[in-house]
């Protein structure tokens, strides 16, 4: 391909002009880029959907399993009710050894892991973290643990672009765009949701729109979306019945929908995070038999109400039916959050990606319920919450509204809900910011890099970006006021499509990508920048 250059006219016009010859670099520069990164995004793409795919059908093989197991099980209940304790026992203990003895980073979802290292926190070894994921992940969720394989799927993509650009000999900004491509395109192939996988990149993992990082990730995950429905076919994660348009004076209820997700949203980060510390407090020698008190009696609960152990996938498609009775709901919701949360805190490789979905369509479920109860010709249809509500419950609790409502009109193909889920998303996400309640992967994140071993050190001068939100303590700073380690720079500051050079009396403003430069002995200065950056 040719690129376009400048005549020596043009350049003598934009040497009078240094916005026309700042706009002319910045164009010719992304042209270029897009040039050698969606071909290698296109790569990352079709390999991570194949593990993507690998993984899934592997899931489905022992959930499948699983479900015979406990069936076989009842034909001696006196008995064989220790059979699906000591499966599920064993898979969790199982797949906690393999972290921690191989690759202690795939615990848990991965998410905040992945982010740690596209801020260049953490380092990611794929060689460790790509097997040890995609088995570990198969005996936890497999056995039972109430996990998703979505957040695994979202490291295993990253894993799959790190190890592809290491192959490729790219630099390190590039390996970084391509690890954010994998992240999408594992999202993508999970949930056969091109979008959604795109979206997640862009509001919640990179936090990046810049043109090069937007087109590597959607060209990733449509790729990938490819591979993976080429495996499983083309219709939507949940069969969910094609609900008409909801009447707009439904929407008031919509809006309590939102506030009571936002308010149970901000109480399940709190529950995770208390129940992680009182995992991790355990002396090490009973860390393991916590874990395996755990597997055996998810393996109970599962012999007596198999629906409610696992992914949950089952159960979602039951509410978002309207099969479940009122009386039922909280049985189910006040189970799967307790589960939830004592699962991940063991450190087994699976993430809450989808069991919060549950959860959601659960609490919309009831919410439409009582709503029905009350104004029948209002809310005609009371299963239509359970589909807004497992979206105003992602936005509560992960704060990324946006990869929310595309998630789910993705999953189901149900498109005649958008004004609800806007109302309802916009409710949750205003009382969690309100109550000053932290995101999750953002929580999760800070807890691991205060917890971790493997935080990487600067062995040579390093570029970083930064995008600063609103809220954060940089916002309305000057560079002066910063307190900047010795060998941590501020190189430049662009907004609006103006780039420029700061000085000390700079003042910086929500919404600006700063880049600094930062030397070795200044390493803490990394840590200072993304704090100053993320909001309160």
């Amino acid at each position: 391909m040719k690129f376009f250059k400048p005549t020596a006219k043009q350049k003598s016009a934009a040497t009078k002009h240094p916005d026309v010859d700042s706009e002319l670099h910045q164009y010719l520069t992304i042209r270029q880029q897009r040039h050698w990164i969606f071909p290698r995004a296109a790569l990352v793409g079709l390999c991570a959907g194949l593990v993507a795919l690998a993984f899934r059908i592997a899931l489905t093989e022992a959930e499948a399993f699983r479900d015979r197991v406990i069936a076989a099980s009842h034909q001696h209940p006196a008995w064989q009710w220790m059979v699906p304790v000591l499966f599920t026992l064993v898979g969790a203990v199982l797949s906690t050894l393999l972290v921690r003895r191989f690759a202690p980073e795939a615990s848990g979802s991965g998410i905040p892991h992945l982010e740690a290292v596209l801020q260049r926190f953490r380092k990611l070894d794929w060689r460790r973290v790509l097997p040890v994921k995609f088995f570990g992940g198969i005996l936890a969720i497999g056995s039972g643990l109430t996990l998703g394989r979505e957040g695994p799927t979202v490291q295993m993509g990253g894993a799959v672009g790190d190890a592809l650009s290491r192959l490729m000999k790219v630099t390190a900004q590039e390996r970084l765009v391509l690890i954010s491509s994998g992240a999408g395109a594992g999202l993508a192939a999970a949930f056969n949701a091109p979008l959604s996988g795109l979206v997640f990149v862009l509001e919640e993992v990179r936090r990046d729109f810049q043109p090069v990082v937007f087109g590597a990730a959607f060209v990733a995950a449509v790729v990938a979306d490819i591979v993976a429905r080429c495996g499983t076919g083309q219709f939507p994660i949940f069969s969910v019945p094609s609900y008409a348009t909801p009447p707009l004076t439904a929407l008031p209820a919509f809006a309590v929908l939102g506030i009571i997700a936002g308010v149970m949203g901000v109480v399940f980060n709190r529950s995770l995070m208390k129940t992680s510390e009182l995992y991790a407090k355990l002396p090490r020698k009973f860390a393991l038999l916590a874990t395996a008190v755990t597997g055996g009696a998810v393996g109970l609960i599962g012999w007596f109400s198999p629906i409610t152990i696992g992914s949950g996938h089952n159960l979602a498609e039951s509410a978002m039916a309207g099969h479940l009775a009122l009386a039922a709901i909280p049985l189910f919701f006040v189970a799967r959050f307790i589960l939830v949360s004592t699962c991940y805190s063991t450190g087994a490789p699976g993430g809450i990606f989808a069991p919060l979905l549950v959860l959601g369509a659960l609490l919309g479920l009831a919410v439409g319920q009582i709503a029905h109860a009350i104004a029948p010709s209002m809310v005609p249809v009371p299963a239509v919450f359970a589909v807004v509500g497992m979206a105003a419950y992602f936005t509560a609790i992960v704060r990324a509204p946006l990869t929310g409502v595309m998630l789910i009109l993705e999953m189901t193909g149900n498109y005649s809900q958008m004004l609800p889920l806007l109302i309802s998303c916009f409710c949750a996400y205003a009382v969690g910011e309100a109550l000053k309640d932290i995101p999750i992967y953002e929580a999760l994140l800070q807890r691991d890099l205060e917890r971790s071993d493997d935080v990487v050190l600067l062995r040579e001068p390093t570029v970083a970006e930064f995008v600063i939100e609103e809220g954060a303590p940089f916002a309305g700073q000057d560079v002066r006021s910063l307190d900047l380690p010795a060998g941590c720079i501020l190189i430049s500051c662009a907004i609006d499509n103006r780039k420029w050079v700061p000085g000390p009396n700079t003042r910086l403003r929500a919404h600006m990508r700063i880049t600094a430069i930062v030397a070795p002995e200044a390493f803490g200065g990394l840590e200072l920048l993304r704090m100053g950056c993320t909001r309160e």
